[in-house]
């Protein structure tokens, strides 16, 4: 029997997915050309169909919630004072470190929704969805004209948004629990599998985006391993930003693979696929997105991908997809296991505190 919030989010999906598809359709064309503040005028129109996609997901969720209850208990129980307080923290952490990585960095990946994803996991998909909305508009138009913000942010608010919602329903679903103790043959092949998935991933997506760093006449095999843009030495806030974004990456990667081998933790390799299984999700919404408003130039280190799949013989459309479909997956398995390492260090006591936290980390019955 499938569970009620499960339910309610795959209807709520639907509805929303729906709704977006139909009124894309309508509307047409979006002008890609960039207004004086940076912000296309199509990203306008876009964000209007999607905001209203994203009125009837809820309109649907809750609509089955009360079909099922004839309550909206799940809802209202998400957003208490300790889920606003970790929003209130989650949004900054989201604005920092993506702005970091799309200034200062050149990786192939944003990390810009490890506050989103621990929201959904801890509080619910509606809090983790609104978060992400949250952290998209502050992004664009409260930080507008200072160092942090970005026009390309809003027009993703829906993909945001979807991360979220997602998140809580892989918390609802117990995937970031610690699987301790695994018997060996499961456990190897769990390995096994997160091998060859993340070697596919790195292969097809890490290693081109740094052979396409490297100046001409290096010769096509050669790879550049620069992580740090031209303008990041200049500036010494985002040069520390960057240094403490790939100190982050480095322990929660290091935490990983030690809860890995010495726990035989088979939570870690449950929660990367759970994050290669958002990043394709995430992948479809917001290559359309990137492709209509955009030309497929986002302002971050995926755009070399595109150019390169561009210049392999694929379609704008084409290209931007197969980016998304790398880098949206990488950036998602990262982010979920630095989700998961932080939520090991955290108390179950705390945890438990937030409206799905025992759900979450595993001390309640499914």
């Amino acid at each position: 029997m499938r569970s009620p919030v499960v339910v309610r989010g795959l209807v709520a999906a639907l509805a929303a997915l729906a709704t977006a598809v139909v009124g894309v359709i309508a509307a047409g064309a979006f002008d890609p050309v960039p207004a004086p503040n940076g912000v296309p005028p199509g990203s306008n129109l876009l964000m209007l169909v999607l905001a209203i996609a994203l009125v009837v997901g809820f309109v649907a969720y809750a609509a089955v919630e009360w079909a099922q209850t004839r309550r909206l208990d799940s809802i209202a129980r998400q957003f208490s004072t300790r889920t606003i307080v970790l929003m209130a923290l989650a949004i900054p952490l989201n604005i920092v470190l993506g702005q970091t990585v799309a200034s200062a960095l050149k990786l192939p990946v944003y990390l810009d929704s490890i506050g989103t994803i621990l929201v959904g996991v801890l509080a619910g998909p509606i809090a983790g969805a609104a978060t992400g909305i949250l952290s998209n508009i502050a992004w664009t138009f409260v930080l507008a004209g200072t160092p942090f913000g970005s026009p390309f942010a809003w027009p993703f608010a829906i993909v945001a948004a979807e991360i979220g919602f997602v998140a809580g329903l892989f918390g609802y679903a117990g995937v970031f629990r610690s699987r301790p103790n695994t018997p060996l043959p499961r456990l190897v092949a769990g390995i096994g599998l997160a091998v060859v998935l993340l070697g596919a991933l790195a292969w097809w997506g890490v290693l081109p985006f740094y052979q396409d760093l490297c100046e001409p006449g290096r010769g096509p095999r050669q790879l550049c391993f620069e992580l740090l843009s031209p303008t990041v030495a200049a500036d010494p806030v985002f040069l520390t930003l960057a240094a403490l974004a790939i100190g982050l990456v480095g322990l929660g990667l290091v935490a990983g693979v030690m809860r890995l081998v010495r726990n035989r933790d088979l939570g870690v390799i449950v929660t990367l696929a759970a994050g290669v299984i958002c990043g394709i999700v995430s992948a479809f919404i917001a290559a359309p997105i990137a492709a209509l408003v955009f030309g497929g130039v986002t302002g971050s280190g995926t755009d070399l991908l595109v150019a390169l799949f561009q210049q392999a013989g694929s379609d704008l459309q084409q290209a931007v997809l197969q980016q998304s479909l790398i880098s949206d997956p990488i950036d998602k398995a990262i982010t979920y296991l630095l989700v998961f390492t932080l939520l090991g260090a955290v108390s179950r006591r705390q945890a438990a505190r937030f409206p799905q936290g025992e759900r979450a980390l595993g001390t309640d019955g499914p």
